[in-house]
């Protein structure tokens, strides 16, 4: 999220976090831009920033969670751990991943964060099959990602999958790149929690 008025609408329906983009390619980027006071925990997005980049980044903006969407390795989410904040690690994911793969990063990162796999980073709009959670959810808790629209509230209350910790809402909730769908949002947030 980047604009301001769009940010404490989202915030007023009482999400447990929003996200904030800080990776320059991103059509989402925040730039420059100061986020105001809100309830939620506040999550901070990025692709193989340097540490020290980061982590200032990061106190500037009173950031709660690093959210890693890049090559990240595992000493690196220590580190950020160790350094006081929630990590995320986010592993683009295909038929073809395994628990291999997570297992360096289980306990290093509060929760993981499953996308589509695509050539690049994050930001498809499209789903994965979701079976293959059936294997990748034992390693740790995560948060479900990829192409997540309105109409996905009633399959997501129906999965009986361990360690599900949260789902990450994005483009299918947008009118345009960073900018919320207030009416949406709110009707799915309220299927969701029921």
């Amino acid at each position: 999220m980047r604009e301001k008025e769009n940010i404490l609408l989202a915030d007023a329906l009482n999400p447990d976090y929003l996200g904030f983009i800080f990776y320059p390619l991103s059509p989402r980027f925040m730039g420059a831009i100061t986020i105001p006071d809100i309830k939620a925990k506040k999550v901070g997005v990025f692709v193989n920033e340097p540490i020290d980049s980061l982590l200032k980044t990061a106190e500037e903006h009173v950031l709660d969670v690093i959210q890693l969407h890049g090559n990240e390795s595992p000493d690196i989410c220590s580190d950020l751990h160790h350094s006081g904040y929630e990590v995320w690690k986010a592993f683009n994911v295909n038929e073809y991943t395994n628990t291999d793969e997570l297992i360096p990063y289980a306990g290093l990162c509060d929760n993981f964060l499953f996308d589509a796999k695509t050539s690049r980073p994050g930001g498809s709009g499209e789903k994965f099959n979701w079976e293959i959670l059936l294997e990748l959810s034992s390693v740790a808790s995560f948060f479900l990602s990829g192409g997540i629209g309105p109409e996905d509230a009633d399959r997501i209350n129906e999965l009986n999958i361990q360690n599900l910790a949260g789902v990450d809402l994005n483009s299918r909730f947008e009118t345009s790149p960073a900018l919320k769908d207030i009416d949406l949002l709110a009707e799915f947030i309220k299927k969701i929690r029921n």
